[in-house]
């Protein structure tokens, strides 16, 4: 058999006018959508002029150049037999069966003709492959049929991932990449653009719905985009369903980028309905290669399309389809039966009485010439269609290589098998027509390679499909070439939540792992991760951004605030003072006021009084080991030489008055020596304390963060302390309360004492005012304790109770002692000596008259008194009495 002439015609068979069928050793199918779904019962409608005759003529003009090529398939010539689908599954699949027919065997035994000869059949075409279809729906109903009879088929416009499963579809292949490639590009394309929610719109059918469902089993799998709607256009929308539609993805409003897998029709009136309901611009559409670069469905609406981004097979236009295209005539494409048919509805005119375009205005000449005449664009589909021929001829090529020992068609190729064959297509490797490789994997899908196209209006106001970026594997986006409406080059949103703010942490919505609200962490909480807060470590509090912890400041009582500055200033007037007694009294030593005031008792008591006052300063030092050693020293010390003093002064004087009413001799333990035996044994019960502390507890120091752990963490504060509790700084001090309350109680004892004996009054109103001090300084030391302030009141209460205790007993005791010394030296002088009896019998008199003052009347006391004192014992004015000189 000889190759047929390049554009040579071959006359379509009349018994076929509703298909193609051109002669050849071996039969390939064709399913090809030549016209539109039909209307009200009708299975076909209006003729399509790009989908369906250029596809078709596709087909045919790579069967010219397989059968001129002498390289490919030698001396072997390939035929066609071409159906028409309607773009029906349906009809498809009633088309089909022509392509089986030649594997169904009749029974005609029972069937005589009028003549009693049995019948003859006409041997239908025996098909080895099927090109097509297009629509995948069809093409799931046309592989049903074909694996049964192993027949192989190769698609160039289906893309539903359902026909992916190589079980059910085994005998089914593709040059396209099936849509769960596309539906991996697109959302690639979401996530590049930060979106992260979204709506799906599908039209009714395999590839809408499956297009879908491979996208939302892909946002499921990635886990960072959220589907807000899925809104699916059916077959036969009623008026105002697409009204309806675009009302519904505005229930969603933050929803903005809509995953659109629709026919070019739908597409159509979605925006269409976009622009009605004045939402041009709102929306952001991607849409899938039923959109890819097509003109028709943005025709009209632009507006409502501005800033769509599509995505579309790689491919490149076949020039020598072009010219090919551009040389069909009337006269020299016979074979096309649906070519006069084409003719008319591509030039608008009429051919002849039984032309199929009534009421045309002209008939036609058939000198109208395609491309000149009318205008032309190559359809997308051109290039797979090629493929699609040309991967069954190298699947051939190959098998007749191995099973044909020369050219021609053997013995061995008459009866074909299909699923050899089918072995031999999914091996197959070869450039394409647009110089692509053709190439399938395990499931018969090809490869996947996308251009990726924005529609944008530019400055004109004319538009264009620009190429934006590529899908190979993996999203390669020119992202400066984004423009969206009004010429806006910021990248638009489509998300359910803004971002949260540094410092916050995202609470999801149940069922809407996309949306969330955002909550503070608040408190000494930061943000451990976008979903979780925790809480930073007892030393530390959140940073300024809340994104992590950082140390607390701390603090310590500075010498410059008011809290140290008051207590400073008391106390270093104390301590002038207290030095300024010590000096008067070191220089009068042996004054009768110095000596008469007890001068060993009185230099204790004065070294009490300054410790008092120093103690001030290691209270408000800043804390180390010494300070801290300092402060359990000398807290209580201070107290303690002044009240042992005290105690032993009033106990003394006590002792002495009480002896005296029951005899005229000394009591024991009155001596200078005694009574500083007495003291010193009273403080070193002090010290034992102290020392039996130190012991147990070594002074160290640490940081209390509880203290002014305040709620705004912004002003908490770390106390840099001495490890003093409270129950230390009770036990520390109540010892020399304890001193204080027994020697305010021999104060009240010997408050009948005169006034002319030693200092029992001045002691007993110094240890009165003492212990309203320290009844104050209790509910305020203590009832501060929660204070934010705790560490400058509690410190400054101490140090000042302290100071006001010891300037007590200085101002009481010893300023009046000063200013006679000072100021009325002539007082200070010897007087007559007493006997110790002659001072019992004055306290016994003065004891008397305190019980007659209250039994009898003023001047029957005084006049008994009178009859037992003897002249000398009044005085008019006061003399100061020791009792140190007097034998015991």
């Amino acid at each position: 058999l000889q190759k047929l002439a390049l554009g040579e015609p071959q006359l379509a068979q009349p018994e076929h006018a509703h298909s193609i069928r051109l002669d050849g050793d071996i039969i390939l199918g064709g399913l090809f959508p030549v016209h539109a779904r039909g209307e009200r019962g009708v299975p076909c409608g209006e003729l399509k002029k790009e989908k369906g005759i250029h596809r078709l003529e596709a087909m045919l003009f790579a069967i010219d150049l397989i059968n001129k090529d002498p390289d490919l398939l030698p001396n072997v010539t390939l035929g066609a037999r071409v159906l028409d689908t309607c773009s029906r599954d349906t009809y498809a699949l009633e088309q089909s069966l022509t392509f089986v027919q030649a594997l169904i065997e009749r029974d005609g035994s029972d069937v005589r003709c009028a003549n009693g000869d049995p019948p003859i059949f006409a041997k239908p075409d025996k098909v080895v492959g099927v090109i097509g279809a297009a629509a995948s729906s069809v093409s799931i109903m046309v592989a049903n049929i074909l694996r049964l009879f192993k027949i192989p088929q190769v698609s160039y416009a289906s893309t539903a991932p359902e026909l992916s499963d190589n079980v059910r579809y085994d005998f089914f292949s593709r040059v396209v990449p099936p849509d769960s490639y596309q539906a991996q590009a697109m959302m690639d394309i979401v996530t590049a653009m930060g979106w992260n929610y979204v709506s799906t719109l599908a039209s009714e059918g395999n590839y809408g719905e499956s297009g879908v469902e491979a996208f939302i089993h892909i946002s499921r799998e990635s886990g960072g985009v959220c589907i807000a709607q899925s809104v699916k256009v059916p077959r036969e929308p009623r008026p105002g369903e697409f009204d309806k539609t675009i009302q519904r993805l505005m229930e969603t409003p933050n929803a903005r980028a809509v995953i659109m897998f629709a026919n070019e029709d739908d597409i159509r009136r979605i925006l269409d309905a976009a622009k009605r309901n004045n939402q041009s611009g709102h929306f952001l559409w991607v849409g899938s290669d039923s959109w890819g670069s097509k003109i028709s469905p943005v025709v009209g609406q632009e507006k409502a399309a501005e800033g769509a981004i599509t995505i579309l097979p790689k491919r490149a236009s076949v020039d020598a389809f072009d010219r090919y295209f551009r040389s069909r005539s009337l006269s020299n494409n016979r074979r096309n039966v649906w070519f006069a048919e084409f003719w008319e509805e591509n030039f608008g005119c009429k051919l002849g009485m039984h032309g199929k375009k009534p009421g045309s205005p002209k008939k036609c000449t058939g000198l109208e010439k395609v491309g000149r005449d009318s205008t032309y664009e190559q359809e997308g589909k051109v290039q797979f269609v090629m493929d699609a021929v040309y991967a069954v001829a190298h699947a051939l090529h190959r098998m007749h290589r191995d099973r044909c020992s020369g050219p021609g068609l053997c013995a061995a190729m008459a009866n074909m098998d299909g699923k050899e064959l089918l072995s031999f297509i999914r091996a197959v490797n070869f450039n394409g027509s647009a110089g692509t490789p053709v190439t399938f994997n395990e499931n018969g899908d090809a490869p996947g390679r996308y251009d990726i196209f924005q529609y944008q209006i530019n400055n004109q106001s004319t538009t264009e499909y620009k190429v934006i970026g590529q899908w190979t594997n993996q999203l390669h986006l020119n992202v400066s070439a984004l423009q969206w409406a009004s010429g806006d080059w910021s990248l638009p949103g489509s998300v359910c939540s803004l971002p949260c703010r540094t410092g916050e942490r995202k609470k999801v919505v149940k069922g809407a792992p996309c949306c969330w609200h955002c909550e503070r962490c608040e408190g000494y909480h930061f943000q451990a991760s976008q979903f979780t807060c925790e809480l930073c470590s007892y030393e530390q509090r959140p940073d300024h951004n809340r994104t992590g912890c950082q140390p607390i400041p701390i603090i310590k009582l500075e010498w410059s605030s008011p809290w140290a500055v008051v207590p400073v200033f008391i106390s270093v007037l104390g301590i002038i003072a207290t030095t300024f007694v010590i000096l008067t009294f070191v220089r009068h030593n042996d004054t009768p006021i110095v000596r008469a005031a007890g001068r060993e008792m009185s230099y204790v008591l004065l070294t009490g009084i300054f410790l008092c006052y120093v103690i001030t300063f290691p209270m408000i030092a800043a804390p180390d080991v010494v300070v801290c050693s300092f402060r359990r020293i000398f807290l209580g010390l201070g107290m303690c030489f002044s009240n042992a003093a005290l105690l032993t002064k009033t106990n003394r004087i006590h002792r002495i008055f009480e002896q005296g009413k029951k005899a005229v001799t000394a009591p024991r333990f009155i001596s200078p020596t005694s009574q500083l035996f007495i003291t010193f044994f009273l403080i070193s019960l002090q010290l034992l304390g102290v020392l039996i502390w130190f012991a147990a507890d070594p002074p160290h120091t640490f940081v209390d963060f509880g203290e002014q752990r305040t709620q705004d963490p912004e002003r908490a504060r770390g106390v840099l302390k001495c490890d003093i509790s409270d129950l230390s700084l009770i036990c520390s001090l109540g010892y020399s309360i304890l001193l204080m309350v027994t020697c305010t109680v021999y104060a009240i004892k010997t408050r009948g004492v005169p006034e002319t004996f030693n200092e029992a009054k001045p002691i007993g109103f110094t240890m009165y005012t003492t212990c309203i001090i320290w009844l104050a300084f209790i509910p305020i030391f203590f009832g501060t304790a929660q204070s934010a302030e705790r560490m400058y009141i509690q410190t400054a209460t101490l140090t000042v109770s302290l100071s006001l205790s010891a300037s007590v007993s200085l101002g009481m005791l010893y300023m009046p002692k000063v200013y006679t010394i000072l100021l009325h030296p002539e007082l200070n002088v010897p007087k007559r000596k007493r006997s110790f009896k002659a001072i019992v019998t004055v306290a016994t008199m003065t004891s008397k008259l305190s019980q007659l003052a209250a039994e009898r009347p003023n001047g029957e006391v005084k006049t008994e008194l009178c009859e037992g004192v003897e002249p000398t014992v009044s005085s008019t004015k006061t003399t100061y009495v020791s009792y140190t000189n007097h034998a015991i």
